[in-house]
C-alpha cells in the first residue's frame, strides 16, 4: 500500500485535479447543451483519464528530472524519489508506460490522435524545455513552462471536435481563450506561492522572479498578469450566456483586488501574506470553469446571439 501511495504522490495528484478542471469545461463547451452532455458523456469520461494518464507522465518524468534539485528544496523534501520510496529507474519506466497508455487511450478509444498528440507535446515541452532549460536559467521560467499547463483545454476540445459530425464548425478560437486563461492565470499563481519559499528556491539555486527581483517587482508583474488573465476570460463571454457573463465579472474583479492589494502592501512595507493570493487563484480558476461548464450545460442563448452576432 505504501508503494502504491508513492506512485500516486509522483503524479502530484493534487495538480492534476486543477488540469482536468481545465479540461472539462472546454469539452463540454465544444457542444453545449443538455443533450450533448449526456450524449458525449462517456467520451468526456473516458477523455479524463486519458488525459489523467498524460498528466502522470509528465510530473513523473519531472520528478525524475529534478530528483537532484529536490534533495535541496525544503517543500520537495517529501516526494517520493527523495526519500527512496521509488527508485528513479522505477519511476522512469513507470512515466514512460504512463505516457504510452495514454496516447493508445486518446488515440484509439477516444479516437482523437489530434488530442494524443496534444499529450506528447506537453511531456516534451515539460520536461525537456521547461525542467531541463528555462527553469534554471530564466527569471521567467514559469511564464512560458506554464504552457504546458494549458493543454487540458486543446485536449478536451480536440476529443469532442474529432467525434462530432464532419460540418459542425471547430470554433478552435474558444480552445484558445480557454488556454490563454490558464496562461495569464500561472504566473500570478505560482509566483504569489514562490514569495512565501523564496529562500527554498535561493538555496536550491532556482532563479524563480521572487528570488532575483524585488517584492515589489513581483508584485507588480502579478497585478500585470492577474489583469490578463481576467481580460483574456472575457474575450468567451459572446460564446456563453449571461451566467458565465456574471461568474467571470465578479470572480475577475475579486482576483484583481487581492493582486492589488498585495502590490499595495509590499509598496507600503506591510507584512504580506502572498499565500491569501496563491489560495484564491485555486478558487479563481475553479470558480471560473465551474461557471462556464454549468453555463455550457444549460446551452442557454449566448451574449453573441442575443446581440445578434
Amino acid at each position: 500500500m505504501e508503494t502504491i501511495k508513492a506512485y500516486v504522490a509522483l503524479t502530484k495528484p493534487r495538480i492534476i485535479e486543477l488540469l482536468l478542471v481545465a479540461a472539462i469545461p472546454a469539452m463540454l463547451q465544444a457542444q453545449r447543451g443538455f443533450e450533448a452532455v449526456s450524449d458525449n458523456i462517456w467520451l468526456i469520461l473516458s477523455t479524463l483519464f486519458g488525459g489523467w494518464m498524460g498528466a502522470a507522465a509528465a510530473h513523473t518524468f519531472n520528478n525524475v528530472v529534478d530528483y537532484d534539485l529536490d534533495q535541496k528544496m525544503q517543500r520537495t523534501r517529501a516526494r517520493p524519489l527523495v526519500r527512496a520510496k521509488i527508485s528513479k529507474r522505477n519511476a522512469a519506466i513507470f512515466a514512460w508506460i504512463m505516457l504510452a497508455l495514454s496516447i493508445f487511450w486518446l488515440g484509439v478509444i477516444a479516437n482523437s490522435w489530434l488530442a494524443a498528440f496534444f499529450v506528447i507535446l506537453t511531456n516534451l515541452f515539460y520536461v525537456f524545455v521547461y525542467t531541463k532549460f528555462l527553469k534554471m536559467r530564466n527569471a521567467q521560467n514559469i511564464v512560458w513552462g506554464g504552457l504546458a499547463g494549458c493543454m487540458p483545454a486543446m485536449v478536451g476540445w480536440a476529443v469532442i471536435k474529432d467525434n462530432a459530425s464532419a460540418d459542425e464548425p471547430g470554433q478552435w478560437w474558444q480552445a484558445i481563450v480557454l488556454f490563454l486563461i490558464i496562461f495569464f492565470w500561472t504566473p500570478p499563481h505560482t509566483w504569489a506561492l514562490a514569495m512565501k519559499y523564496k529562500e527554498d528556491y535561493r538555496r536550491a539555486g532556482v532563479p524563480m522572479l521572487p528570488v532575483v527581483a524585488s517584492d515589489q517587482e513581483v508584485t507588480r508583474q502579478i497585478v500585470w498578469y492577474t489583469i490578463g488573465t481576467v481580460i483574456v476570460s472575457w474575450l468567451i463571454v459572446p460564446a456563453t450566456s449571461w451566467i458565465y457573463l456574471v461568474v467571470g465579472v465578479i470572480s475577475g474583479a475579486a482576483f484583481l483586488w487581492m493582486a492589488i492589494r498585495l502590490h499595495q502592501g509590499v509598496k507600503s512595507g506591510q507584512t504580506v501574506k502572498p499565500m491569501r493570493l496563491f489560495i484564491y487563484s485555486n478558487n479563481y480558476l475553479s470558480v471560473l470553469f465551474i461557471g462556464l461548464s454549468i453555463d455550457a450545460v444549460l446551452g442557454w442563448q449566448t451574449v453573441g446571439e442575443a446581440l445578434g452576432f
